[in-house]
């Protein structure tokens, strides 16, 4: 079911965000403790992304992300005030491939899906009569996650980002009931992330956020958040929300 984790806070290495704690995501991708019957390990492949200048970059691999000596070697090099980071487990009939790993971005706009849609690709046809023809002939990558953020990045437009979150996961619930819809997406000073039919934990220490699928160490300073809520964090602070109180404003 893959695991994802965000960063906001003082510039930090952006390999550190992958490897920091006794249960760091590189830890995850193969000794995952909460995967809710998706799968036992994370080893199709990883990506990461970082805020430079303004700018959104990223790296991935579809390689498991132990395999990767550039974790070690080349991404601490780097470092940003946020970072989104993800560990895949595909999806039974879904490829295997760069392209498809998260997070997936666009202009200042990261995203990572981690659960799944059920009854894909049948089940979210009519969500793309909302989706202009370009962006749906131009999918990342044929599954889920990618088809799910192509239609957020439509939303994104008109709607403020937690609204749109919030709308997404509605939509999607009444065509595929039973999806795992935890969505994580930032945009260099903001994080925002859900938490549907899967976990999701978040620390703050005053000057930086960090929300992930499972905390990556033991500390007591984790919040562990309801599910159907909403997050929303900058690097001071975070907001949590009914996921049903939001779809509505």
């Amino acid at each position: 079911m893959c695991r994802h984790l965000g960063y906001l806070g003082p510039r930090t290495s952006v390999g550190g965000v992958l490897t920091g704690g006794d249960h760091s995501l590189r830890v995850q991708s193969y000794a995952p403790n909460d995967m809710r019957g998706g799968g036992t390990i994370n080893a199709d492949g990883f990506g990461v992304a970082w805020w430079q200048d303004g700018s959104v970059r990223s790296y991935r691999n579809p390689m498991p992300i132990w395999t990767d000596a550039a974790v070690d070697d080349v991404l601490p090099q780097l470092d940003s005030t946020s970072v989104i980071a993800a560990v895949r487990s595909a999806t039974v009939g879904m490829p295997v491939e760069r392209s498809a790993c998260a997070p997936f971005t666009d202009g200042r706009w990261a995203f990572s899906h981690n659960g799944v849609v059920r009854g894909w690709p049948h089940s979210l046809t009519d969500l793309w009569s909302e989706v202009p023809p370009v962006d749906a002939l131009t999918l990342p990558a044929p599954t889920d996650a990618a088809a799910v953020w192509t239609v957020l990045r439509q939303l994104l437009v008109t709607l403020e980002p937690a609204v749109a979150l919030a709308t997404l996961v509605r939509r999607i619930e009444a065509r595929a009931p039973g999806s795992r819809l935890n969505f994580l997406l930032g945009d260099g000073e903001n994080l925002y992330a859900t938490a549907v039919h899967h976990a999701l934990s978040v620390r703050s220490s005053g000057d930086a956020v960090t929300i992930a699928s499972e905390p990556t160490d033991d500390s007591s300073d984790w919040t562990p958040i309801d599910d159907r809520s909403l997050v929303v964090a900058t690097a001071s602070e975070f907001t949590v929300s009914r996921l049903d109180e939001e779809e509505h404003t």
